[in-house]
C-alpha cells in the first residue's frame, strides 16, 4: 500500500492526528505529544509483513493480542495506548485491522521504510552497534531495529576499509569539509582492530606522522558526535555508492529529532544530507525541536512559490555548482513541503504548512511554537529599551 494519507485515533496521547505526507513531511510540537508514537505506527502500515516478521525471528511471541504486540513494538508499558473500542489506524481512508496484521503468519514482504530513532545514541553502548537481541524485549523495536541494521552494515557492507569518515563516494566534499568544521575537527572516525572486539573510534589526523596520538573510544566523544555518528551511518545506509539512487526497495525515510546535540551549523549540514535524500528520491519524514530545521522548510516553501532559481537553493547553504549540480538543486526546489503541528493542549494535528509569520493562527505564525520565545523575548527586550528612551 502506499500511504499517502494516516489518520490516528485515540491512541496513547493522540485524539486526532491527521498527516497527509508531502515529499518532505515535517511533525512540531512539545515533548509526549505523541509525534514518535504517529512515526511507529506509519512505520507499522508500511511495513506491515516485515516488523511483524523481523520481531518473530527473533522469538518474540505475541499471540493475537493487540496490546502485547505494542508493549513490544512500541516499548514496555505502551499496550495500554491502545483501546480496541476507541482507537483507529485508517491509511488513504481505510482502517486498518490491527488485530488482523499482527496475528498474520510471518512472511518476507520487503521493507519500504528506514526508520532513524531519537534514542539511537543507545545503539553504539560500547562503541559499536548491539544486535538486536542485546536489547531488553521492552526496548522499542524502532532502537532495536536500527541498531540491528548499522552492525550489519558495519560488519558486512564497510569491513573493507577502516576509515567510516571521511568516505568519499557517500558524502559530497563540502559536506565532508562541513562536517571536519562542525562535529569532527581534527580526527577520523575508524574502526579500531586492536584485540578482539572492534569499536569505533576517533583517530586524530596527526596520528599518521605522530603515532604517539591515541584514539579517543565512544566514551569520550562530544556530546554531539555520539549523537551524530548513529545518524550518520544510518544516512551512509541509504546513500548507496552505486548506479542505483535509492537502497533497494527503501521509499520512506524516517528520521526523528536530526537536530540532538548539534550546534546550528551542524544541523545545517545534516539538513544538506536531507536534501540529498530527497534528491534521490526518497520520502522523508522529521520529527524536530528546532527553529532551524523550519527555517529551511520555509526557505524552500517561499523558493518553490516564487519560482526562485535554483541558484539560491545552493546559495543557502554556500555549495557551489561543481559539488551540487544545479540539476539536483532543481529536482529539490520542485518537491511537496508538508509541516504538522501535534498540539498537546486539543491532542490533535494542525496542518501549518503555509509557515506563514502573518498567519490568524499562532501555532502556525509561531511555527508550531517553536519561535514564540525568540518573538517574546523580542518584545520583552523592546519594550525595555523603548522605556529607556522615553526616560531620557
Amino acid at each position: 500500500m502506499k500511504v499517502n494519507k494516516l489518520r490516528i485515533e485515540n491512541v496513547g496521547p493522540l485524539k486526532r492526528a491527521d498527516v497527509e505526507f508531502g515529499d518532505l513531511t515535517v511533525l512540531v510540537g512539545p515533548q509526549a505529544g505523541g509525534k514518535s508514537v504517529f512515526l511507529q505506527l506509519l512505520k507499522l502500515v508500511v511495513d506491515n509483513g516485515a516488523v511483524p516478521s523481523a520481531l518473530r525471528k527473533y522469538g518474540l511471541d505475541w499471540g493475537k493480542d493487540v496490546c502485547e504486540f505494542l508493549d513490544i513494538y512500541l516499548g514496555e508499558g505502551m499496550g495500554d495506548a491502545w483501546d480496541e473500542a476507541e482507537s483507529a489506524v485508517v491509511a488513504n481512508g481505510e482502517k486498518v485491522s490491527l488485530r488482523r496484521l499482527v496475528g498474520q503468519s510471518t512472511n518476507h514482504k520487503p521493507e519500504r521504510l528506514f526508520f532513524i530513532p531519537a534514542q539511537r545514541v543507545l545503539t553504539l553502548g560500547q562503541g559499536w552497534p548491539r544486535p538486536f537481541d542485546a536489547y531488553s524485549p521492552g526496548d522499542p523495536f524502532a532502537v532495536r531495529d536500527f541498531s540491528e541494521k548499522l552492525r550489519a552494515f558495519l560488519e558486512g557492507e564497510l569491513r573493507r576499509g577502516d576509515v567510516l569518515f571521511p568516505k568519499h563516494a557517500r558524502l559530497s566534499k563540502p559536506a565532508q569539509e562541513a562536517l571536519f568544521r562542525n562535529l569532527f575537527g581534527d580526527f577520523l572516525l575508524t574502526v579500531d582492530k586492536q584485540g578482539p572486539q572492534k569499536r569505533l573510534v576517533l583517530t586524530p589526523i596527526a596520528k599518521f606522522v605522530s603515532p604517539d596520538r591515541r584514539e579517543l573510544p565512544f566514551m569520550v566523544w562530544s556530546a554531539g558526535q555520539r549523537e551524530f555518528i548513529p545518524l550518520l551511518l544510518g544516512l551512509y545506509w541509504l546513500i548507496s555508492p552505486a548506479k542505483s539512487s535509492r537502497r533497494n526497495g527503501i521509499e520512506w525515510v524516517v528520521i526523528e529529532e536530526l537536530e540532538m546535540g548539534l550546534h546550528p551549523r551542524a544541523i545545517s549540514t545534516a539538513l544538506v544530507l536531507v536534501l540529498e535524500l530527497l534528491a534521490r528520491g526518497y520520502r522523508v519524514c522529521l520529527s524536530t525541536h528546532s527553529p532551524h530545521v523550519l527555517d529551511l522548510v520555509w526557505a524552500l516553501r517561499v523558493f518553490r512559490d516564487h519560482h526562485a532559481p535554483p541558484k539560491k537553493l545552493l546559495e543557502l547553504f554556500e555549495l557551489d555548482e561543481s559539488a551540487w549540480p544545479i540539476v539536483k538543486a532543481k529536482s529539490i526546489l520542485k518537491k511537496d513541503v508538508r509541516v504538522f503541528f501535534f498540539d498537546t493542549a486539543t491532542k490533535e494535528t494542525k496542518d501549518i504548512s503555509r509557515l506563514d509569520p502573518g498567519a490568524s493562527s499562532a501555532d502556525e505564525s509561531g511555527w508550531g511554537g517553536l519561535t514564540d520565545f525568540s518573538g517574546h523575548v523580542a518584545d520583552v527586550v523592546a519594550s525595555v529599551v523603548n522605556g529607556s528612551a522615553e526616560s531620557t
